[in-house]
C-alpha cells in the first residue's frame, strides 16, 4: 500500500473516534458546574407593588 491509501485509511478509522470526542467535550461542558463568577448576593426583597385581582385570569 501506498502512504496516501495508509493514511486514507488511517482518517476513515479515527473519524468516528474524532466525533465521539467532539460529542462527549460539549455534552461534559453542558453538565459541568457553571464557571461563572457571581457575587453572592443572597436573597433580595421584593419592593414591587402586587398584582390587581382584577388582572387576574381564571384558567
Amino acid at each position: 500500500m501506498s502512504n496516501n491509501k495508509i493514511g486514507l485509511l488511517q482518517n476513515i478509522l479515527l473519524a468516528p473516534v474524532r466525533l465521539v470526542q467532539y460529542i462527549w467535550e460539549a455534552v461534559s461542558r453542558i453538565f459541568s458546574p457553571s464557571e461563572d463568577r457571581y457575587p453572592t448576593t443572597g436573597v433580595q426583597p421584593f419592593e414591587g407593588e402586587p398584582a390587581d385581582d382584577k388582572k387576574r385570569h381564571d384558567w
